[in-house]
């Protein structure tokens, strides 16, 4: 028997003791789950993709699929805000300063990405943000469209029009505290209320050389490298424990109600049982799929590129399709809010729009299979 990893007594104690009372009232008032990410803070786990030298747990994409799965079955909301954190984590962890390194490992910092925008939409690989150097200093000027943990995060890993290298862009890191930084808008959606996702601006934003993550021009190379990989895994991740936990309170719903009349449950009508079955496949495909891309990485096979564009489209399918069925299984029990059914079924419809959203991904594949470059 395989003994359960260090981190995993400390999440499941954050999840009963803070994450799972919260997770209601997080939804009904799209409320940015700060007591949650305290104490994620204080059992170490913002710093579990930090490397063990700065203090962190120094575990990889495995152990934070694993970690935000595990949040997204209680709390979509959390669970988002937790996996941008370790996708921005990770850049910072390969290109950034020793000090917010340890800020990070220590959990006192907060961070996330700041790479989509109303001018490239999908296409978060080609910012319109610009980057300009005036007087000693670099001046960033953009507008990004949606930022997870906007106005709440320490800092954004932020995507720029290079200053004078060549290729599509560069990455900062910017405090968003910065002068010139300003959330737009509150964030009042459909499903993940929670994570804080708004419009941001920069209004001549002064960074310095040092806080540039990678060299000017390679924010290509970081996103496709470095972001891309762990931002698919844990969004699929998201999606899986969305799904999970829709199926697991539809079985446990048909299997309990009764037609009094006739002394059998909804779980005895083949019916049901075929879409609770269908459903069930559905989840432990994608999750098979999500799996074989972490050894597609570990190992540097060749297709591990295909499984990263792959595995975050077929997540987000399957929570679509999961949480459909298990609101049509629950019926009108479905639409109680105490039910929590609705609540997974509006939280499954972010992972198909987020860049690069489902759509886009298949184009990708589609050109991947046909032999044709993807850029």
């Amino acid at each position: 028997m395989t003994s359960a990893a260090p981190y995993t007594q400390a999440l499941d104690k954050v999840i009963a003791d803070v994450i799972g009372p919260a997770a209601m009232e997080v939804d009904k008032n799209a409320a940015f789950p700060r007591a949650a990410m305290d104490a994620l803070a204080k059992a170490g786990l913002l710093g579990l993709v930090s490397a063990k030298e700065v203090g962190g747990m120094g575990e990889g994409m495995r152990a934070a699929s694993a970690v935000v799965e595990k949040i997204a079955e209680t709390c979509g909301s959390t669970a988002m805000v937790t996996a941008m954190h370790y996708s921005a984590a990770a850049v910072i962890e390969k290109f950034g300063a020793m000090p917010v390194r340890k800020e990070i490992a220590a959990g006192k910092h907060l961070t996330t990405l700041a790479f989509s925008e109303a001018g490239s939409r999908s296409h978060f690989w080609a910012p319109v943000s610009t980057a300009t150097k005036a007087n000693g200093a670099i001046v960033l000027d953009g507008m990004k469209s949606w930022i997870t943990s906007a106005g709440e995060a320490d800092s954004y890993v932020w995507s720029s029009k290079p200053v004078a290298g060549e290729g599509a862009s560069t990455i900062w890191l910017v405090a968003s505290k910065a002068a010139g930084v300003s959330t737009v808008a509150p964030f009042d959606g459909l499903g993940m209320r929670g994570n804080a996702s708004s419009p941001v601006k920069g209004t001549q934003v002064k960074v310095t050389e040092a806080e540039r993550l990678g060299a000017d021009g390679a924010g290509f190379d970081v996103m496709m490298g470095t972001v891309l990989p762990i931002f698919s895994l844990l969004n699929a991740s998201a999606a899986l424990g969305t799904a999970e936990a829709a199926i697991k309170k539809a079985a446990a719903h048909v299997g309990q109600t009764k037609f009094q009349h006739l002394g059998s449950s909804l779980a005895d009508l083949p019916t049901i049982r075929a879409y609770v079955a269908r459903a069930r496949i559905k989840v432990d495909s994608a999750r098979t799929l999500r799996d074989d891309t972490l050894n597609a990485l570990e190992t540097n096979r060749a297709d591990a590129m295909l499984r990263v564009l792959q595995v975050k489209a077929a997540a987000g399918e399957a929570a679509l399709e999961v949480t459909d069925i298990a609101m049509r299984v629950c019926g009108g029990a479905a639409f109680r809010k105490d039910v929590g059914i609705e609540r997974h079924f509006r939280d499954a419809r972010a992972a198909s729009v987020m860049a690069p959203t489902s759509d886009v991904l298949y184009d990708f594949i589609g050109k991947a299979a046909c032999g044709l470059p993807l850029f």
